[in-house]
């Protein structure tokens, strides 16, 4: 598995959302997402992460990318495009938890 980083600097980080809003079923239907997340800094109205879990560089780069639903992400996501800071895949380490709260 391969984390995405997508960090956003953006003014209307609501805009920034209904726009994942709008792309996320391109997520959803592809295999080779197996979960997302975006995430509003609280302390920096402005800046924006999403955090996306690939199976693979490869299953993202060339599974994804070059599926058809990239076409309607892209045309969702297209207008904040300039405003990345960062864009990157990660491998995760075996330091991890999660908490199960009922």
């Amino acid at each position: 598995m391969i984390v995405e980083y997508i960090r956003y600097e953006v003014s209307d980080a609501e805009a920034l959302v209904r726009a994942y809003e709008s792309g996320r079923s391109a997520l959803d239907a592809s295999p080779h997402c197996l979960a997302y997340e975006l995430s509003r800094c609280t302390e920096e109205p402005k800046s924006v992460v999403v955090r996306i879990e690939w199976d693979s560089a490869e299953g993202h780069l060339q599974g994804f990318r070059k599926s058809p639903e990239f076409a309607g992400f892209l045309a969702a996501v297209r207008p904040f495009i300039e405003h990345i800071r960062e864009m990157r895949h990660y491998e995760v380490s075996g330091v991890s938890r999660r908490k199960v709260t009922p």
